[in-house]
């Protein structure tokens, strides 16, 4: 493999080297989120008095998206935690075998992950009880994506290697360019032709499909795979093995927190005036994506760098990089929280211009903007424990806030407040709190200075 794509992260300057790494991290995630944001902003402002119907079909058909991506994200942190502790460890040859075995591995679950979701959509928006006025919108954007499953793997797949290898640039090339692809199409295809959620669905998994052609074209030109051998991708069961040990806890934490929010979606679309809160509930999910992202690029870095150097035995120094990451990402979310509280008319606004959206979301976006005050904390937590291999820990972890938290309160504020369905936004904002006492426990007891797999 050639060197040009290995960087050390167990030397230098900590908050340096967090920052070298997380900030394309943070641009390739912001990128990313622009695909559905994009969708929705679009889909809204170019359909014309369809607007606000395109808004739910795109908000219930991608967040079933969100979900299916959660579980390719979780699969791919345990290639990544191996990844960078081999590289740590400066043994290579495990390395190689790894990541051979992950792209297999993964390919193998893109394709059952394609079918098995083709089959089940139209019972998942039956079950979700997507209003009858937007379900054509709905399946369309669903099936669209679904269809396209591969691409979203190929390209996770592929910097999530990166990314365990210490490289985190080039996959913000990467996804820059989809980006911008994406909207371009969605103007082409949602704007001049008037395709509604069909044409964004249509733009973002062509913009994936480019964007996994052209990093494919770059590694190989770049030699990247000139020490494999077509033996390196046959599945070596011991690295699957720890790649699902670490890997398949934070899959199923992603699934779980998804799951938890089309749990909150069915409520919502149980209420009255339905169709403006499932719009509203549709805005604020994307305005969300956009604002814990400081916390999860933070996180994804802190998991990589103490993986490296736990790898390494730097312990004192894994921790070190969770406290600056909390310090970076704390500044950062408290400026988003309170731009949200301040303008949420004009953020609603970007999205949909109907006055009864932006009235009835102007309160429900103040309470989810809660949430940014302590993921900076939960996240960096979370990635010191994963990057420790302990992703039984961020799986519990999610299962108790979204599950025995969050869901249970937002349908007790709803049924016993006057709050209505802006109880589901304070709900959503104050779950993090739970996951903020777990993750303080877990660190303080210091397990997780022994990594979970021996390398």
């Amino acid at each position: 493999m050639a060197d040009k794509f290995r960087q050390d992260l167990t030397r230098g300057s900590v908050s340096k080297q967090l920052m070298r790494f997380a900030i394309p991290f943070l641009l390739s995630n912001l990128l990313q989120a622009l695909y559905s944001v994009a969708d929705m902003i679009i889909v809204g402002r170019f359909s014309g008095d369809k607007g606000t119907i395109c808004i739910i079909g795109v908000n219930i058909g991608s967040q079933i998206n969100i979900l299916v991506t959660g579980a390719a994200l979780g699969l791919a942190v345990g290639g990544t935690v191996l990844i960078a502790q081999y590289g740590g460890a400066q043994k290579f040859d495990d390395q190689r075998k790894t990541i051979g075995t992950l792209l297999t591995l993964y390919m193998l679950v893109a394709v059952g992950f394609t079918v098995i979701m083709l089959t089940v959509g139209k019972i998942l928006l039956d079950i979700l009880g997507t209003p009858a006025i937007a379900y054509e919108e709905a399946e369309n954007y669903y099936m669209i994506c679904m269809a396209g499953l591969i691409f979203m793997f190929a390209y996770n797949v592929i910097s999530a290697i990166l990314r365990g290898l210490g490289d985190s640039k080039r996959p913000l090339y990467f996804v820059l360019i989809a980006a911008i692809t994406n909207v371009i199409g969605d103007i082409v295809l949602v704007g001049t032709f008037k395709m509604g959620a069909a044409g964004a669905a249509y733009a973002t998994i062509g913009a994936q499909a480019l964007s996994v052609i052209l990093s494919l074209i770059y590694l190989f030109k770049n030699k990247f795979f000139a020490e494999y051998k077509l033996s390196d991708f046959k599945i070596d069961k011991e690295k699957a093995k720890s790649i699902l040990k670490i890997g398949l806890p934070n899959s199923v934490q992603q699934v779980v927190i998804s799951f938890s929010f089309l749990t909150l979606t069915a409520l919502v679309n149980s209420l009255p005036n339905a169709d403006i809160a499932s719009a509203c509930q549709g805005i604020g999910g994307k305005v969300n994506s956009f604002a814990i992202l400081p916390a999860l690029a933070m996180s994804s870095a802190v998991s990589s760098m103490a993986g490296q150097n736990i790898g390494a035995g730097e312990i004192e120094r894994a921790k070190k990089t969770m406290t600056t990451g909390m310090v970076i990402a704390f500044g950062i979310s408290a400026f988003v929280f309170a731009l949200v509280q301040i303008f949420p008319d004009f953020i609603i606004g970007l999205f949909d211009t109907n006055p009864e959206v932006i009235e009835t979301g102007r309160t429900y976006l103040r309470f989810i903007a809660l949430d940014y005050i302590f993921v900076p904390f939960v996240f960096c937590m979370n990635g010191l424990a994963i990057g420790a291999g302990y992703t039984n820990f961020a799986l519990f972890n999610a299962c108790f806030s979204s599950i025995m938290v969050r869901v249970p309160l937002a349908y007790l504020i709803v049924k016993i407040s006057t709050l209505g369905f802006n109880g589901v936004g304070l709900a959503t904002g104050l779950a993090s709190v739970a996951s903020l006492i777990v993750s303080i426990i877990f660190i303080t007891s210091g397990k997780w200075k022994t990594p979970k797999i021996k390398i």
